[in-house]
């Protein structure tokens, strides 16, 4: 997925600009920490109290100047226009969020508005159109059948959440004025993976890695990966996906 986010921003961004960057849900500062190594300025948008303790906690490990360019705040992911000014950010990240919020068009709405003309809304969902997968391929029949007729499951965390169908995102992202640009399936191969498990050894990881992504951008694979990774574009026009 980092690599699909870099070439995104590569293309549509030109090359050295420095990016206002919105990572909603920012959890342990990974992906906030990264962009700010490539250079951008990054605002960390973070609900949860611990999880803003250990993003805070990994940004004092790093130099300087990197930690000047990313700022951490508690809120909400819906409160978007408390806390910032239209477009006021050329790329807003919302991964692995919107399946814990009950309705997600308002809140789809708010970072839309906070996106410049252009700018890139990057979401990352659990996609519904594949829930029995996961099940079905651990021999799990009832919970397998039951995921044909709901969006909703159990994550692996033990928490209900919620899944989002590409149609009906869709639809939402011309809505708000974001239509989508392109989309990719993410953990097609590697879904039943257990979260602990061990890398394997470097050239077998570049070999799984290249693997996902060709799958991730390939149909009819990606249609059946246990997330989505949706590129929306700020006043775009649409477009298909690759």
């Amino acid at each position: 997925m980092a690599r699909q986010l870099e070439e995104q921003i590569s293309a549509r961004f030109p090359v050295g600009q420095r990016l206002r960057v919105l990572d909603v849900g920012v959890g342990q500062g990974t992906q906030a920490l990264r962009l700010a190594r490539a250079g951008h300025r990054v605002t960390g948008l973070e609900s949860d109290p611990a999880m803003l303790a250990a993003a805070r906690t990994a940004l004092t490990a790093e130099p300087a100047g990197i930690q000047e360019r990313v700022e951490l705040i508690e809120g909400d992911g819906r409160d978007t226009g408390v806390h910032f000014l239209p477009g006021a950010f050329d790329v807003v990240l919302c991964h692995g969020v919107l399946m814990y919020v009950a309705e997600p068009d308002p809140m789809l709405a708010g970072l839309a508005r906070v996106l410049a003309p252009g700018g890139l809304l990057s979401l990352v969902v659990r996609n519904a159109d594949a829930l029995a997968m996961r099940p079905g391929l651990s021999g799990d029949w009832g919970t397998a059948l039951d995921a044909f007729d709901s969006s909703e499951y159990v994550n692996r965390l033990g928490l209900k959440a919620r899944a989002d169908r590409l149609a009906t995102l869709t639809a939402t992202l011309v809505g708000i004025g974001a239509p989508l640009e392109t989309w990719y399936g993410v953990r097609l191969f590697t879904d039943l993976a257990a979260d602990d498990a061990p890398l394997p050894p470097e050239g077998e990881l570049e070999h799984l890695l290249t693997t996902e992504d060709r799958a991730g951008r390939t149909d009819p694979y990606r249609a059946v990966a246990a997330l989505l990774h949706l590129c929306g574009v700020r006043g775009g026009a649409g477009g298909e996906g690759r």
